[in-house]
């Protein structure tokens, strides 16, 4: 079941209302949470009585608010950047494929040398949510938009995959070998978390 309530804000002279989606499960405990697009769920136990539930929202009205406005202006600079060339000419993209599969498979070759591990096929894709990975049987997917983003960026993704040639986790071992041959593999990690969605 679910049921909506609204909680007050104001800003200087502005004030205004945000919509909170009330959801109901058989959990036991009471959570909050502001998705990507600016709902706002919170999610409670069958059976809580409607004031705890209003009291629950109550006390965490200050940060409902401070979060969303935050999701309100990320969302409103994602919406003014640019559109990058290949949304406006698809045409683009399978050449941007055919040079990110020749720049990434020239740097898997060199690393997988540099680090004494194996591979079998490379493959360039458009993952939701991943930049790569690496199969128990060596098999390696690559995002054609790590072509995009700065040199450096890439390698880091190869060289993660690779690692994976030798820890299929990420353990203390995998990272020190990640390190091994990227001592600055935090900062290119950052780029990629920080800039990556925005490629």
């Amino acid at each position: 079941m679910i049921r909506k309530v609204e909680i007050g804000w104001r800003r200087g002279d502005e004030e205004g209302n945000i919509p909170v989606e009330v959801l109901y499960s058989r959990r036991s405990t009471l959570g909050l949470e502001i998705k990507a697009d600016g709902r706002v769920c919170a999610r409670m136990p069958g059976g809580i009585p409607n004031q705890a539930v209003m009291d629950f929202i109550k006390e965490r009205q200050d940060w409902i608010v401070q979060k969303w406005f935050l999701m309100e202006e990320k969302r409103r600079a994602r919406d003014e950047r640019p559109q990058p060339d290949y949304v406006s000419h698809p045409e683009l993209e399978a050449a941007y494929r055919k040079k990110a599969r020749m720049q990434l498979e020239a740097r898997t070759a060199y690393y997988a040398g540099l680090m004494g591990v194996t591979y079998n096929r490379i493959a360039i894709r458009a993952a939701k949510t991943r930049w790569g990975s690496c199969s128990a049987q060596g098999n390696l997917n690559f995002h054609w938009k790590l072509i995009l983003m700065p040199p450096e960026v890439l390698d880091y993704v190869v060289v993660h995959e690779l690692a994976h040639r030798k820890e299929m986790n990420h353990s203390a071992r995998f990272w020190a070998e990640v390190e091994r041959i990227l001592p600055d593999y935090k900062r290119r990690r950052k780029w990629l978390k920080d800039h990556g969605t925005q490629v």
